[in-house]
């Protein structure tokens, strides 16, 4: 499941570790994109000390490692982490689903835990990017947007599962409070809400009002989000 930051993911994470047949991963490559960037986020040494920081390793674990013991294994990535030196050959062999959310709402939200982000961090371009890679290599890319699944979460879940080969299961409607065990150590100070929540919050209101920094980097990004949000799933 590849998206940017703040666009649905982590419940979506919940949505499928809640089944009893899947494993969840959260955003493996995140220790490699901070080593390699050298950006600063919160909790920068700690993400990096609990994870691969070499993309090959990551990789050679997504395929191979033994998890938990689900026959299914769903793993959260942020587009922006995959840079452009990391191998992205991987991916023919497992199913890619893009997760999208317009970039007002995602830049609003991103604000109230990172200042000053720019259109690099939000993930939009390096998502059509992987959007564009998946279709070159004979793959039918699958796109979900974010308001559709909290408008209407049965049917876009009952939807999605029908795309990838899944049987729906109500479960994925649900969750416990308080987190997965497989939470990044990075859930403490990005998974507050979402902690709270037992489920889906419901339908969007209207987008929201942006000062004049977010708001260029919502006109900037939302050629890229348009350009998927023709894919979208119907339902």
């Amino acid at each position: 499941m590849w998206s940017g930051p703040r666009n649905l993911s982590t419940a979506m994470m919940y949505s499928f570790g809640n089944r009893p047949d899947f494993d969840v991963i959260d955003e493996p490559f995140y220790a490699a994109y901070l080593n390699k960037t050298g950006i600063v986020h919160p909790m920068r040494d700690e993400i990096i000390s609990s994870q691969q920081i070499d993309p090959e390793s990551v990789i050679s674990d997504l395929l191979n490692k033994k998890y938990d013991g689900g026959s299914h294994r769903y793993q959260k990535h942020m587009t922006q982490h995959m840079l452009k030196d990391f191998d992205l050959t991987w991916m023919k062999k497992v199913i890619n689903v893009f997760l999208i959310r317009h970039p007002a709402r995602v830049i609003k939200s991103f604000g109230e835990k990172l200042n000053h982000a720019t259109i690099e961090d939000i993930g939009f371009k390096q998502q059509l990017n992987l959007f564009n890679y998946v279709s070159s290599i004979g793959q039918k890319p699958i796109v979900i947007d974010s308001f559709d699944i909290r408008k209407d979460p049965r049917s876009a879940l009952e939807c999605l599962c029908n795309e990838v080969g899944l049987e729906f299961m109500s479960e994925m409607l649900s969750w416990p409070k308080g987190g997965h065990k497989s939470d990044g150590i990075w859930a403490s100070h990005w998974y507050g809400s979402v902690h709270l929540s037992e489920g889906f919050s419901g339908e969007e209101a209207n987008l929201p009002i942006l000062n004049s920094e977010q708001n260029g980097i919502s006109r900037n990004a939302l050629p890229f989000y348009r350009a998927l949000e023709g894919y979208k799933l119907k339902f």
